[in-house]
């Protein structure tokens, strides 16, 4: 006699050699997976949740990863450079250490600035300002503003949504104008075009000459300093030169390890304290090369003026090896994305040993299927149905965990964590790929094991 569990697939294993019922194989295999999978809810939703847990923890770690990790500015970093000259020495660096300092000084960036030896330079610092609108009252609020030279915003790809940015002429005329943040824009402005109205910054007024488009690049490449690579970037900008004009300091990002700082400004301004970021554009590998070549140049001059005392230093990096330098992905994070995936091969084999022990329990069913003249061919397709619809329940389980594990990492740790705990459509579908493919691999060998046994073994010993 047949055991009741059995008796709805070795009909439909029946009804399978029928020549309609051929063309529906892949409806027929889900079926009979579905049917399989009620006998034993229990382990079956065991075998779902095992590899949920798995694919949330490895593809939360790989989320983090991969903000971490990725281009910011696919189209032109290859073009975009950071520039770095040792301006400090040996004494500066630990032994062994020859990587010249991150920032620039003043007389540096004002330096390179006057040559014009690129297709667009840029030199820039993040500036702390305390905003007003015009007529409102009140102390004001605080907010984060970067002074940058006027090809910032071609350079950087930074759309506009009104207005433009400044020229070098008005740069070079001390303007006080200004572009704006969207965000800004809506919080004081309404959202509404707010070119020509009036800002109070530090008790001066500057003039609303543009608003920024929507554009926030993780990380923000352009400026690592400090462990800032992923804050949410800065609400005002400001032609450079006036800024440095109304003495406008960092952040508390000055390094002085060159030489003392001094008490002034002006100071500052002639000191070796790096503390201001520098890019230029550079289209093509031979730019790039000559624009290191009058760079070197440029540092051997200093030596030979009797300020370096020491071989030119130079270096070009652009946006990939920049973050790779600064080591913005750190190794805590890879380590974690290893960890996190090593769990998953925990889960995964857990749900092979579950899969196992339940291909061992269905050998008398598999055994009537191939006794009624089901192939091996379809008795392990059956399995492998079987596993991938386990896999699909995963990864729509894995969705739910891996957004509820996101959602409590941006509640835990607030700041730059919560910026980039967010995952996007591709990753969604890898979550529910990863989990179909985990429990394909997972019932592989289950699947193989039940075409491989005699039928007249498992018979024997299933019935």
């Amino acid at each position: 006699m047949i055991p009741a569990r059995f008796r709805s697939n070795v009909a439909a294993g029946a009804a399978a050699k029928e020549p309609g019922e051929r063309r529906m194989l892949g409806g027929y295999y889900v079926r009979l997976a579905m049917t399989s999978m009620r006998h034993k809810p229990v382990l079956v939703a065991m075998m779902v949740l095992a590899l949920a847990f798995g694919v949330a923890m490895s593809m939360s770690a790989f989320t983090i990863l991969h903000t971490m990790a990725r281009d910011p500015i696919p189209e032109k970093s290859s073009q975009l450079y950071a520039v770095q000259i040792d301006n400090g020495g040996p004494r500066s660096r630990k032994p062994g250490d020859n990587e010249p300092p991150a920032q620039v000084t003043w007389r540096d960036a004002s330096a390179w600035l006057s040559m014009h030896r690129a297709t667009r330079e840029a030199a820039m610092l993040q500036v702390g300002l305390t905003l007003k609108a015009d007529g409102e009252a009140g102390k004001g609020t605080h907010v984060a503003g970067r002074a940058t030279s006027a090809p910032f915003f071609t350079m950087f790809d930074v759309p506009l949504r009104y207005g433009r940015g400044w020229t070098d002429a008005e740069e070079g005329d001390r303007a006080r104008v200004a572009v704006i943040s969207s965000a800004l824009n809506d919080r004081v402005f309404g959202g509404e075009n707010s070119v020509g109205r009036t800002l109070l910054l530090n008790g001066d007024a500057w003039r609303v000459i543009g608003v920024a488009g929507p554009w926030d690049p993780r990380p923000r490449f352009f400026d690592v300093a400090g462990g800032q690579a992923f804050d949410e970037g800065e609400d005002v900008y400001l032609p450079l030169q006036t800024a440095v004009s109304l003495e406008m300091e960092t952040m508390g990002y000055e390094y002085c390890d060159a030489g003392p700082r001094g008490d002034t400004y002006a100071d500052l301004l002639a000191s070796e304290c790096v503390w201001l970021q520098y890019w230029a554009e550079l289209p093509s590998t031979a730019d790039a090369r000559h624009y290191a070549e009058g760079l070197t140049t440029y540092a051997e001059g200093q030596r030979a003026a009797g300020r370096f005392g020491w071989p030119a230093n130079i270096r070009l990096s652009n946006v990939r090896d920049w973050l790779v330098a600064r080591k913005v992905v750190s190794d805590d994070a890879r380590l974690s994305v290893i960890v996190a995936f090593g769990f998953l091969a925990i889960c995964i084999v857990c749900a092979l040993a579950l899969m196992l022990a339940r291909s061992l329990e269905r050998s008398g069913e598999y055994s009537l299927r191939r006794a009624l003249g089901a192939s091996r061919r379809t008795v392990f397709l059956q399995a492998a149905t079987e596993a991938g619809l386990i896999g699909s329940a995963a990864g729509v389980l894995g969705i739910a965990f891996t957004l509820g594990a996101l959602g409590l990492m941006r509640d835990l740790f607030p700041g730059d964590l919560a910026r980039i705990a967010v995952i996007d459509g591709p990753l969604l579908a890898g979550t529910v790929a990863l989990a179909a493919a985990s429990a394909v691999l997972a019932g592989i060998y289950p699947a193989w094991l039940a075409m491989r046994t005699a039928p007249g073994i498992q018979l024997k010993g299933g019935l």
